[in-house]
């Protein structure tokens, strides 16, 4: 089912993005990933491991979604909203990427859940 590859591929992204934030916010990929200097990396580095928890909820959260099957819609649609609720807010806060980071990915799969494919 396209729906359940593509909750998938979103929760993919969110567990790519613990580890950035929770482990490699201030080696070299993750400075890349988000722009930073070193300094910078270190000053936020605890800041950025507790974006990284949260982000490992919402990957959490479509993973036992998509573990319960059927009976883990409801999960799947509540955590992709709050993914893509939380790249809109990325977006406007942050960077424009986040928007096709997150929101592009959860309201595709969202949208594959509505279609029922």
């Amino acid at each position: 089912m396209l729906a359940s590859v593509l909750v998938a591929v979103v929760a993919a992204i969110h567990i790519y993005i613990v580890v950035l934030e929770m482990v490699l916010w201030d080696k070299p990929a993750g400075m890349k990933a988000f722009g930073l200097t070193p300094e910078r990396a270190a000053l936020t580095r605890v800041m950025a491991a507790n974006q990284g928890l949260y982000n490992g909820f919402l990957a959490a959260g479509l993973i036992w979604g998509l573990i319960r099957g059927a009976e883990g819609a409801e999960f799947q649609v509540f955590f992709l909203l709050c993914v893509a609720v939380a790249g809109i807010y990325g977006a406007m806060t942050v960077s424009r990427r986040i928007l096709m980071v997150q929101t592009v990915p959860a309201a595709l799969a969202l949208l594959a859940l509505w279609a029922g494919v």
